[in-house]
């Protein structure tokens, strides 16, 4: 949600940030004109209920001293009529309003590429160096099936497209890679945090998934009730403090949690379909801060180089970008993507976003702390993949395959293999 005085005090401005999201000027004006007459309606309504208590007090003047009221009885009544009606229009524009602005995305930052499409992302740094093969790489989900150590027939039979059994030393090396990131981010100061996995409407609404995810059918929503399973961990960790106000002194709180992640992926037919590039249920570590305004960028910096620490400590290859404005999230000020090198695609596929959605969220969700001067503020929110576990997975087999099928545990990873340093074929189930 975005600062109604700001729109209205920088009405061009705003104009030129919301098109370099794709939003029109016309449709900023169709909000400026709504909010106009809405504040125009409200003085309207209360000077006729001025009005209409003044005569409220003729009337009872007029009984105290035994005198006719029907003309001032029947004034009173139409004022009611009228304050009514114009109460009922500003329901309706104060709706209209509100729908409208919950459809607006963030503003983004400066520093943000602006682009209608997402070519024009800046590259910040690389890290790694890309493996050399002596044969041809083959895809991790070729390396899962040949390991049967990934099921994708079985899931499908049992489930449909997109999901996926992991197998013995597969469902090892997903364990491993979550733990792996869980104990990074605690260590790094992160609390621990085991989510719900559903959600209500309100916290969908505040961390901005809907009304987008409702309208574009993104989500899986539990039919007859008001749950949403979660696509990521960043709702119900967001929503912790929905509606509180955050003691000063806590802040910055830094949260992380392990979940599965559910997205029905409308809308990307033929796209990443093979594999565990893009699946409906995902396991992923989050991690989301809360911040004051004056450290939320700090705070992105952080939460990426966190992101990036655990991939250098495992040994695979990326790539940091800046989104442009027009690709990033709905809720994002601006967005860093760490990306991996895939050897089978001889490209960079993405496995983490790490955002700061300033005071976006916190509008949305009433979150708030009090300043130096004890005035109420909205902290700032920050959210990062801190990492998307089955791409992770995906990028450890392609990265460390050998020629004879097998593939390199990272030395990183082992203590968590029960001393497995080497993935080779298993039996068959």
């Amino acid at each position: 949600m975005l600062d109604r005085k700001l729109i209205r005090q920088n009405p061009t401005w705003f104009k030129q940030k919301m098109e370099t999201r794709g939003i029109q000027a016309t449709t900023i004006d169709e909000l400026l004109q709504l909010d106009q007459q809405r504040r125009e309606l409200i003085v309207k309504t209360e000077q006729l209920k001025a009005q209409r208590n003044d005569v409220s007090d003729q009337i009872s003047q007029k009984k105290r001293r035994h005198e006719a009221a029907d003309d001032a009885i029947a004034q009173m009544r139409a004022t009611g009529h009228q304050i009514k009606q114009l109460d009922e229009q500003l329901e309706q524009l104060t709706q209209q309003q509100l729908d409208l602005e919950a459809h607006l995305p963030n503003i983004p930052s400066d520093q943000v590429p602006v682009s209608l499409t997402e070519e024009g992302a800046v590259e910040l740094r690389k890290s790694g160096e890309l493996p050399q093969f002596s044969f041809s790489p083959r895809s991790h989900d070729e390396i899962g099936e040949q390991l049967h150590i990934l099921d994708f027939k079985r899931s499908a039979k049992v489930s449909g497209s997109r999901f996926v059994y992991y197998l013995g030393a597969g469902a090892l090396l997903e364990r491993a890679v979550y733990n792996f990131y869980l104990d990074q981010n605690q260590a790094a100061g992160y609390t621990e945090v085991l989510p719900p996995y559903m959600v209500n409407s309100a916290s969908m609404y505040g961390t901005g998934q809907f009304p987008k995810f409702k309208e574009t059918k993104a989500g899986f929503e539990i039919k007859d009730s008001d749950l949403t399973m979660i696509p990521t961990a960043e709702v119900p960790l967001v929503n912790f403090y929905r509606d509180e106000v955050i003691p000063s002194e806590k802040l910055p709180v830094k949260f992380t949690a392990l979940s599965p992640a559910f997205r029905s992926e409308a809308g990307s037919a033929g796209r990443d379909t093979k594999g565990l590039i893009r699946l409906h249920q995902f396991n992923k570590v989050e991690m989301v801060q809360f911040t004051k305004p004056e450290d939320s960028w700090e705070a992105l910096a952080e939460i990426t180089q966190q992101a990036e620490a655990s991939l250098q400590k495992l040994e695979i290859p990326y790539h940091v970008i800046t989104l442009t404005s027009s690709d990033m999230s709905f809720t994002a000020a601006m967005t860093h993507d760490i990306e991996v090198w895939m050897p089978s695609q001889n490209c960079y596929r993405e496995i983490s976003s790490c955002s700061n959605t300033t005071d976006f969220q916190a509008r949305r969700a009433h979150i708030q702390y009090r300043d130096e001067a004890g005035n109420l503020q909205y902290v700032h929110t920050l959210n990062g993949s801190g990492l998307a576990v089955g791409r992770t997975v995906a990028a450890i087999l392609e990265n460390f395959q050998n020629e004879d099928g097998s593939v390199s545990i990272p030395q990183a990873l082992q203590p968590y293999m029960h001393g497995i340093k080497k993935l080779t074929p298993q039996p068959q189930f």
